[in-house]
This record gives C-alpha cells, structure tokens and sequence, in this order.
C-alpha cells in the first residue's frame, strides 16, 4: 500500500515583519509633509496581535492607514492579514482604529475549507487540526490541483500552503 502525500493549509503572519512594516510607516509618517505636523500615532502590540492607528482625524486615520498598507505590502505581508475595526472616538476628538492580525484559520473556516474540498469531489482526505488543515491523498497530482482550487477562492484570509510531504 503506498504512503499518502499530505501538505498543510495555514495562515501565519510573520510579525517580525509586521513590526518592521509599522516601523517603516512611522518613519514615513514622520517624514510626509501632509502627515508630519499632525502627530499620528501607529503602535503594535505583539502579544494581542494588533495594531493601533490613533490620528486627529478619520480622514488622517485613513491616511496613516494607507502608508502602513503599502509599508506592509513591501514586507510581503497580505493586506487580508489585518482585520480593521471600526473607527471610534479616542480623547480630544482623535480617532482610533485597530486591526487584527489573523493568525491561524478559524474553525467555522476550516468546517468551510473541508466542506468546500468535499463538495469538489477531490480524491483526498482533509483533517482539521487546531488552526490549520492537513489533506492527505495517494496522488501528488490531486494534491496540486487542490491547492490550484483552493488558491482560486477567496475566504477573507491569507492561505499558504506548508509541509508537502
């Protein structure tokens, strides 16, 4: 009996990355004539994963929130990563919005993920376990058409493809 091949679906964010794609917008936040007066704020906190814009106003927010969206693209960070929040009233008229950083898949996600590789009739087993997915199959060929399929949907949150054995 052959060995099944298998390959993981996740989705992680590099957050040293993101802490250099936060830094790098403050610098240029800093730096650009139209935001450098107005002492917009853009902080990250690493252990609740996430970032904090505080400006004096939402269409200054919506500025400092496009320079961190470029710095983070230039990081090679997905902008479906971060999950912006609504914005709310911050002391003095300020406004504060903050992003989540996804990390890890959901498990209504994932039932979504395996439901969806099910329903294509793929010759392959898919295991949901904790904050990724594991597909096994007997053919490195379905295995590679499941990743083409699942690249082509899109499910609000960055996808990578780990571990192929």
């Amino acid at each position: 009996m052959a060995k099944d091949e298998s390959f993981d679906i996740v989705s992680q964010v590099d957050m040293q990355e993101v802490d250099n794609a936060v830094q790098q917008a403050e610098r240029q936040i800093a730096q650009r004539f139209d935001l450098k007066d107005t002492k917009s704020e853009v902080t990250l906190d690493k252990h609740a994963a996430t970032i904090t814009v505080r400006a004096p106003s939402d269409f200054v927010a919506r500025q400092v929130i496009d320079v961190l969206g470029t710095a983070a693209v230039k990081r090679g960070i997905d902008l479906k990563a971060l999950k912006w929040g609504n914005p709310e009233a911050a002391a003095g008229g300020w406004v504060r919005e903050t992003a989540t950083i996804v990390n890890g898949i959901e498990d209504s996600l994932a039932k979504r993920i395996n439901k969806d590789i099910r329903e294509e009739k793929f010759k392959a087993k898919v295991q949901i376990e904790g904050d990724k997915l594991r597909v096994f199959s007997p053919s490195r060929d379905e295995l590679q058409r499941i990743i083409v399929f699942m690249r082509d949907r899109d499910y609000g949150i960055p996808l990578q493809f780990t571990n192929r054995r």
